[in-house]
């Protein structure tokens, strides 16, 4: 009965963390922050504006803040945290180093090391999170709302590192899209960054670049692939509208639809194969969303349909070069 009452106690002060949480999400989103804001700060609310940082570092910073507002609850000697940081080699900051410094300031009984099995540090997370061990992405279904795993938060890179060969530059995101309940999502290497506690809103895209020839569609890395690409067309007179999808599950159609409606074109590129990759499913919907406006079929630049090549690495990935080529084809 004490870890019953913990534990709804821990989810009404987490609920009502998220209601006092400000949300950050680039284009309308952080505009409507800014104008609550103005004269207070700016994006991010409290008065901490933002930065640039990279990806690591705004990871880092996100893991001590939900570390730090965890609402504990207790019952006599008994206590719940919601928040805890575990993994390969989380201990000492692990190999990319977004985990420094958090066993120090918050103790080894949050911030730990596991041994090196994926399987078991996704079962153990996956107990954590809903305290009755079962399918991640179905609990919620499956128990009629009952239970849920809303607290779990899986951090994985993905994509090209330019050195990983078959294993470690993967692009698995379609696999996980695939899966009703989960949410992907995993953005670009240096963005302005809020200092303070917020919360990004799944499903918003944001327009990294207006344009009025042809749309841009990707995420993660290859929008700075796009984003070169965009600029190289810009001096042949095209007029790339450049788009950052941000999450994938759900991912903003009306955003991608609305920029197509406008340009009559869209591109899609990302570095996992190019069969049954996510470019499809977006290439599929804006057909049937934008069927009278297409000007012509979307195109789509992504990896090979092969395993990752160490060797000819240069010769898989979507290149400035290929979405350029493709661009002036469209």
């Amino acid at each position: 009965m004490a870890i019953t009452r913990a534990l709804r106690e821990a989810a009404r002060k987490a609920a009502a963390l998220t209601e006092r949480r400000h949300f950050s999400g680039g284009s309308a989103a952080a505009a409507g922050l800014a104008e609550r804001n103005e004269g207070a700060g700016g994006v991010g609310g409290g008065g901490g504006g933002g930065k640039a940082v990279n990806l690591f570092t705004a990871v880092n910073q996100a893991l001590h803040i939900a570390l730090e507002t965890d609402p504990r609850s207790a019952d006599d000697d008994f206590h719940v945290y919601s928040a805890y940081v575990f993994g390969e080699d989380i201990g000492f900051g692990g190999v990319f180093r977004c985990t420094t410094g958090l066993a120090d300031r918050f103790g080894k009984n949050r911030v730990f090391n596991t041994p090196l099995c994926e399987q078991g540090i996704a079962g153990f997370a996956i107990g954590l999170a809903a305290m009755i061990v079962n399918e991640a992405a179905k609990f919620r279904y499956r128990s009629g709302n009952e239970f849920n795993c809303g607290g779990l938060t899986i951090r994985t890179p993905y994509g090209a590192v330019g050195h990983g060969g078959h294993y470690h530059s993967q692009s698995p995101e379609a696999f996980f899209c695939h899966v009703p309940g989960l949410k992907w999502l995993y953005r670009l290497a240096v963005e302005e960054v809020p200092e303070d506690d917020y919360m990004l809103p799944l499903s918003q895209a944001e327009v990294i670049r207006k344009g009025s020839d042809i749309t841009l569609i990707g995420w993660g890395a290859q929008l700075a692939v796009l984003k070169e690409a965009s600029e190289d067309a810009a001096k042949d007179g095209i007029s790339c509208e450049l788009i950052d999808l941000r999450t994938l599950i759900p991912w903003d159609k009306e955003t991608v639809e609305a920029s197509v409606k406008k340009t009559g074109k869209l591109l899609v590129s990302h570095e996992a194969p190019i069969t049954g990759g996510f470019g499809a499913e977006i290439a599929a919907s804006i057909a049937e969303r934008c069927f009278q406006r297409l000007e012509a079929p979307v195109a789509r630049v992504c990896g090979l349909d092969t395993p990752f090549p160490l060797v000819y690495e240069p010769f898989y990935m979507p290149t400035k070069n290929k979405v350029l080529d493709a661009i002036k084809q469209l």
